[in-house]
């Protein structure tokens, strides 16, 4: 009997184990609540507009293309024989006036770069850091035939979208 007795109290002196998941739920809806309202109040204090120090983010033009068709074939002399070049030129601007002027102009932007391309030596142009060069004088060619019919040089970059010498 005694066993029998000692068995009911083990089985009755077990302690009744509480949920926590009211707690865990509150604790995290608490939670999310307290960074929902501090991530707002850091966004609204974020854009105020005319905030002293802050300049207003700027919107960037789309990029506009301007291909030089047909491709540029040039040819010249290198130690007594005769080489061809064909490049193929694309300008690129964020300014809408100036690929209008360099539409208007593609007669003296051609010939200029004709005369440019023609001028080259084979040996400098063969590897790659002549052809970058050759590339940033042509755009500083195109920008000062932009600039004196529209004021400022206005061509952002020039591509060479096709570069063949034989």
């Amino acid at each position: 009997m005694v066993d029998e007795e000692q068995a009911g109290e083990v089985a009755d002196a077990t302690p009744e184990r509480k949920s926590r998941k009211p707690l865990v739920i509150a604790v995290s809806v608490a939670l999310l609540l307290a960074l929902g309202i501090g991530g707002y109040v850091w966004q609204s204090r974020q854009s105020v507009p005319g905030k002293a120090g802050k300049a207003a983010p700027k919107v960037a033009q789309a990029e506009l293309y301007l291909p030089l068709d047909p491709a540029f074939v040039v040819n010249f002399r290198d130690a007594g024989s005769l080489r061809y070049l064909q490049v193929g030129v694309t300008l690129m601007s964020h300014d809408p006036a100036a690929i209008e002027v360099a539409k208007a102009a593609d007669p003296v932007i051609r010939d200029a770069l004709v005369a440019l391309f023609s001028n080259q030596d084979f040996a400098i142009i063969g590897d790659a850091a002549g052809r970058q060069k050759l590339q940033a004088d042509a755009l500083a060619a195109v920008r000062k035939i932009v600039k004196a019919r529209l004021g400022r040089p206005g061509v952002d970059a020039l591509y060479f979208t096709s570069f063949v010498m034989q």
